[in-house]
């Protein structure tokens, strides 16, 4: 056995249509495969998806329901206790600059620390939000947690 011999089994792999080129073609020439006369004869028969020949469109007699924030959703990038274990020495500050120098976050998206993995270097972590099982293994052993505030402004009077 060589891989020259190799081949695909018998049936799997069907031969293209080809459409409009006459008797050789293999389909019999004049109506081509197309059937005669009318709109899907013709070249340029792009039916828009899901057109109903007028009829209104199954998609737009459905109820629509609920609404889908995607083009809005903030999500956090996510770092892991493990990451902040291998990455940074004990008492060191962790926080979105460092973060970003050594390459685990993208600057000007929020951070949220979880709880994965070991860890037992006291670090001061400031995020914009933690897991409880990351908070509680960051004090256990020694280090502090602070919360970023995500409103900018916040701290101005309104007047």
């Amino acid at each position: 056995m060589k891989l020259t011999d190799l081949k695909p089994a018998s049936g799997s792999r069907h031969r293209r249509k080809i459409i409009g080129r006459g008797e050789g073609s293999g389909h019999g020439g004049k109506g081509s495969t197309r059937g005669f006369k009318g709109q899907t004869v013709r070249s340029g028969d792009g039916h828009m998806t899901g057109f109903e020949g007028g009829q209104v469109p199954l998609i737009r007699r459905i109820p629509k329901r609920g609404f889908r924030n995607t083009a809005f959703r903030e999500e956090p990038d996510i770092v892991n206790l493990n990451v902040l274990e291998r990455d940074f020495e004990p008492q060191s500050d962790v926080n979105p600059d460092t973060l970003k120098a050594k390459g685990l976050v993208r600057l000007g998206r929020k951070i949220k620390i979880l709880g994965v993995g070991p860890i037992t270097k006291a670090l001061k972590v400031r995020a914009h939000a933690f897991s409880k099982s990351a908070e509680e293994q960051i004090k256990k052993v020694g280090g502090s947690v602070e919360k970023i505030s995500t409103v900018i402004g916040a701290e101005k009077n309104r007047s």
